[in-house]
């Protein structure tokens, strides 16, 4: 019996054991689970890897709310995830919880210091001052107060600042580089010099303080120089990415192509993603675009995970016309990870930048819904709106971009030129305007300034704007800009001199021509501007864009059969430069040239993927040889494609009142053609004449009364007449009927008039 005793109460005891031990585990404090799950959440960002960071830090965050370090830890995770909003608002907790946190306040500070605001900077300057009294040895701190000084206008100070935190921490190569920047600002060259010499003295094992040495000798053309520090950088670190990436740089501006092209090489072996791609980028700069794209598959077959290679392959593709190839890439992409959203994106753009808009649309739409704060979607949708023409939706696009990025200044100059040349120049100055400190005195702000301030009518400033610019350099815009204020002034011969100058900077640039014709015209010097402008574009005669610029020229000055030439050149030139193609298929129908009209028209929407004119555009053709169906397929594509398109709203909602009987949808249709052009005749035409179809006589006679007043056409006066006798106006109606049959007793519409009223 007693070896069971035994037996049973050694089991008690290790059932005993285990329970304790679990009671232990499941009892430890909330702030050693916390700390716990601090510590891995440090270690997955190590790994950048914030989003398991972020599950990591919100736990320990949860288990101590009042912990002002899993605040902070939680903030660096999100500004690691590029949520910079939800960053800033964790980095305001731990300090509402503790407003002495350092590391809290440095980094606040530190995002502060990184706006354009000077608000926002002197509050980073009091934060740091602040931090500096209880942590004087904070060399970041010290550092960062500095650059924050620097951007304050604010130069001895910063300097002081910075010196003292390279003092403190002198194998600090940030801060070496910091000062130097500098010291190069000032221009004191020796300066620079020093303290970058100073800074591989202090660290002389050190590839990477011999990497920015040699660097400032590059940039000050000791090419002597900088060759042995990246030398001697090499010699530390035979496989230092940096060196070898400067001195291939330093090779290819000193003209030496091979060596260059063998230190590419090497750094496509590097286990360094930024640097692999160097090589192919370097393949395809020289022209050898096979080579490139091969060098890039290597790449991308290496790491399927590397989703920047694989943007590069794809954008390799596209600029070599190998297209189909960028797609299967993004297919087998999204076949192997349906929630890949780079790759949806990828393939939007690349539907978009075919033509494809539907396509386009759809993966775009797809996107968005998952990632609705990506400024990249945004911008996309933009492009996707402007290419189907619906100014307005393009522009709110633009103006979500900036909401989410304000810094973005290129898309802000979109934006703005896109304002001027809808007639909102006013609105164009307040965007700009609202732009950063810092980007306010930039010479393509001031150049799109400029633009708003002729677009206003602001003469005198933009005069102020383009000494300001011209200042700093003489640009194809400001010189333009110049002439436009020269040919207000009445000074046409200077305009004519500075329109010339502008043309041999930009020989492309179609603006500058036209100003140049303007100039002759202003003295009644036609055919002299003519002769010039055919002059230049046979110098150039390779321009598609030049071409259609003269054939549109002849085309005002009635010159048909010299327009027709320009154009097909036009189209020879680039087959897919769909303008020009659009112009010849004009030529065509005005001639009634039906076949070479609908040949053009079908060629550009197979060849350059839907183009809204072109739709349009043969709608009316089957609209006026009778093929009603055709033109009725024509026009709905048309405003699908460009839902604010008035023209084509009005047409599609005739010929469905008219010819296709359907009255419900036509009303919807030409209540929107009016609400876009409220005073266009032909759409208060259609309203009325649909109006009429659906038996609502009296609403037909306003609305076709409006429009006969305005336009006046034989054909609105025949609607209106037979209106007139529907609403029981006879005597109104036979009156109005006549002045339709002097007008054009030959329509249609005429007959059924005539019939109606008992005249035939």
């Amino acid at each position: 019996m007693t070896p069971k005793f035994v037996k049973s109460e050694r089991h008690w005891m290790i059932l005993l054991l285990f329970v304790t031990l679990a009671l232990a585990s499941c009892q430890r404090s909330p702030e050693t689970r916390s700390a716990s799950h601090i510590e891995a959440g440090k270690r997955f960002l190590q790994k950048n890897d914030a989003a398991r960071a972020l599950l990591q830090f919100r736990n320990a965050v949860q288990l101590t709310p009042k912990s002002p370090d899993a605040h902070y830890q939680l903030g660096r995770a999100y500004l690691a995830s590029d949520d910079l909003a939800k960053g800033v608002d964790s980095l305001r907790k731990a300090l509402e919880i503790n407003p002495r946190h350092a590391e809290s306040q440095l980094l606040f500070s530190k995002l502060l210091a990184s706006a354009d605001d000077p608000a926002l900077l002197k509050d980073a300057q009091q934060r740091l001052q602040e931090l500096l009294q209880s942590s004087p040895e904070n060399s970041d701190a010290v550092h960062t107060l500095g650059l924050t000084e620097l951007k304050l206008g604010e130069p001895a100070d910063a300097v002081r600042h910075l010196e003292r935190a390279l003092a403190m921490a002198p194998r600090d190569l940030t801060y070496a580089v910091t000062l130097a920047q500098v010291k190069i600002q000032q221009k004191d060259w020796k300066g620079a010099e020093e303290i970058l010499s100073k800074a591989c003295q202090a660290a002389p094992q050190s590839a990477d303080a011999a990497v920015l040495l040699g660097r400032f000798y590059a940039s000050q053309q000791s090419f002597p120089k900088a060759l042995e520090q990246f030398q001697r950088a090499l010699s530390l670190d035979s496989k230092s990415a940096p060196a070898l990436l400067n001195l291939a740089a330093m090779q290819m501006q000193t003209g030496r192509k091979q060596d260059a092209e063998e230190n590419y090489k090497k750094l496509s072996t590097l286990p360094f993603k930024l640097t692999q791609s160097a090589y192919g980028l370097f393949l395809f700069q020289e022209g050898r675009r096979d080579e490139a794209i091969r060098e890039m598959q290597r790449l991308t077959e290496q790491d399927p995970e590397d989703r920047e290679a694989r943007t590069r392959l794809i954008a390799a593709y596209q600029a070599s016309d190998r297209v189909p190839e960028a797609r299967k890439v993004l297919s087998e992409a999204l076949k192997n990870n349906p929630k890949d959203l780079d790759a949806l994106l990828q393939r939007g753009e690349l539907a978009l930048n075919t033509g494809n808009l539907g396509d386009a649309e759809t993966d775009l739409n797809r996107v968005l819904k998952l990632k609705p704060e990506s400024a990249q979607v945004h911008y996309a949708l933009s492009r996707l709106y402007k290419a189907r023409g619906t100014v307005l939706t393009h522009r709110q696009e633009l103006n979500e971009v900036l909401r989410l990025n304000p810094t973005l200044l290129l898309v802000r100059l979109e934006l703005a030129q896109s304002l001027v040349a809808g007639n909102a120049a006013k609105a164009a100055l307040e965007l700009l305007n609202d732009a950063p400190e810092s980007q306010q005195n930039l010479l393509p702000m001031i150049e799109r300034r400029n633009w708003a301030l002729l677009g206003t009518g602001d003469l005198v400033r933009a005069r102020q704007g383009v000494e300001q610019g011209m200042a700093i350099s003489r640009t194809p815009d400001l010189v333009l800009q110049d002439a436009i204020l020269k040919m207000a002034s009445q000074r046409y011969a200077e305009a004519r001199q500075m329109a010339k100058e502008a043309l041999a900077m930009s020989p492309g640039d179609t603006r500058i021509l036209r100003i140049l014709m303007g100039s002759y015209a202003a003295q009644n010097q036609i055919p002299a501007g003519i002769a010039e402008v055919k002059t230049h574009v046979a110098k150039y005669s390779k321009s598609p864009e030049l071409q259609y610029f003269l054939g549109n020229l002849l085309l005002e000055t009635g010159d048909q059969v010299q327009a027709r030439k320009a154009f097909t050149t036009a189209v020879a030139l680039n087959p897919k430069f769909a303008p020009a193609d659009l112009e010849l298929a004009r030529i065509n129908l005005k001639q009634a040239n039906w076949t070479d009209a609908r040949q053009q028209l079908a060629g550009i929407l197979s060849s350059n993927g839907e183009n809204p004119q072109a739709r349009l555009w043969l709608g009316m053709l089957e609209e006026s040889v009778g093929n009603h169906d055709a033109a009725l397929v024509a026009f709905r594509k048309a405003a699908e494609a460009q839902p604010d398109n008035a023209i084509a709203l009005n047409n599609l909602a005739y010929l469905l009142a008219t010819h296709a009987g359907n009255t419900d949808e036509a009303l919807k249709y030409a209540q929107k053609a009016q609400e876009l052009a409220p005073d266009n005749p032909d759409m208060q035409d259609t309203l009325g004449w649909v109006l009429y179809q659906r038996g609502l006589y009296e609403n037909a006679v306003t609305q076709l009364q409006a429009a006969a007043n305005r336009g006046g056409s034989a054909r609105q006066y025949y609607h209106l007449a037979m209106a007139c006798l529907k609403a029981g106006q006879h005597q109104r109606g036979h009156t109005i009927l006549q002045t339709a049959l002097k007008k054009d007793p030959t329509l249609p519409e005429a007959r059924e008039a005539k019939v109606m009223f008992g005249l035939q």
